[in-house]
């Protein structure tokens, strides 16, 4: 049985990490996937808006964060995962803000990273596309960024996870940075090859792979063992909603929205023995707050199904008749 894991944002607290913690435990799952962007909001920083979490002393963060790391020990949690925030550029923001959001917010994401002893930090590439003109310029600046943290990630044995994302131009969803499998494959290798050390990693997202009609199955497995961690959420093909798996439809027959069989054939070609990890936090605040325990237990069995799935000798579709 693989891990099973979720977000820790409306799950866990800051003021009482520990109960957070053991509900997680208690409804069925083994990892977290720490919410580190929920600390500066990605919304804030498109306007510029920064607030002043992370002016805080790397000593000051992780006096901050010691209740949590207890908590989750405590509750035999793992944190397998964390989120940087993002954007960590902003392409109309001022010099000031980049830089901080560089130097300040990226830089001492690692550390907090480092502090729980999380070994994947999945960071979103510059959406930089539409202004500089092609993908080639847009992922110059991805790497470069990547450089910029790589020496430290090495040094501290985290591998920063690049991960498909959309874009918007015209009202329309389009492809975003690492939608193409074969160049992330090739610009892993290299950077890995580089620094010879595993800094760089894929993290697979189900959502943002089903808004721009990525084929699961291929793009896992041209990425193969590079794939180090996912985010499992569903929508309807239009939004990115988050939502539990298998809760959008096409038709009136059932047949799912997102291609989660071809998801669970990928993933067994590529033998995943990572976490199964879901980024499903806006559910818990679209159902009452009494039933928080139980969405959590359903979006736990659906990652033990996946599991078990897995484990089958036959074709992963067949559970889907």
């Amino acid at each position: 049985m693989l891990q099973i894991g979720v977000q820790t944002k409306n799950a866990v607290t800051d003021s009482h990490p520990e109960e957070g913690f053991a509900l997680l435990a208690r409804t069925g799952f083994s990892c977290a996937d720490f919410s580190l962007n929920g600390y500066l909001q990605n919304e804030a920083v498109y306007q510029g808006k920064i607030n002043t979490f992370f002016d805080r002393s790397i000593s000051e963060l992780e006096a901050f964060f010691t209740p949590h790391k207890y908590a989750a020990a405590a509750a035999g949690i793992t944190v397998n995962q964390m989120h940087m925030p993002y954007p960590v550029y902003v392409p109309k923001g001022s010099p000031e803000l980049n830089e901080y959001l560089r130097k300040t917010v990226a830089k001492k994401s690692l550390e907090v990273c480092a502090f729980f002893g999380c070994p994947y930090l999945v960071v979103h590439g510059l959406k930089l596309a539409y202004f500089l003109g092609n993908e080639e310029q847009e992922w110059k600046q991805t790497e470069g960024f990547l450089d910029f943290l790589a020496p430290e990630a090495k040094e501290m044995g985290i591998t920063l996870c690049i991960e498909n994302l959309y874009d918007g131009t015209g009202g329309r969803l389009t492809e975003g940075p690492c939608c193409d499998a074969k160049k992330a494959a090739g610009r892993i290798d290299r950077m890995n090859e580089k620094y010879r050390a595993e800094v760089l990693g894929f993290c697979f997202d189900t959502g943002h792979a089903n808004l721009v009609g990525l084929d699961f199955e291929q793009f896992l497995t041209t990425l193969g063992a590079r794939v180090k961690v996912l985010h499992i959420h569903d929508n309807d093909g239009i939004s990115d909603l988050h939502q539990i798996p298998f809760t959008f439809t096409r038709t009136r027959e059932n047949r799912p929205s997102t291609d989660w069989a071809g998801f669970l054939r990928g993933l067994k070609d590529i033998r995943f023995s990572g976490t199964l990890s879901f980024e499903t936090a806006p559910v818990l605040t679209s159902f009452p707050e009494e039933m928080k325990a139980d969405v959590l237990a359903l979006i736990a069995r659906i990652g033990q199904y996946f599991s078990s799935c897995l484990r089958h000798e036959g074709d992963s579709a067949e559970f889907f008749h």
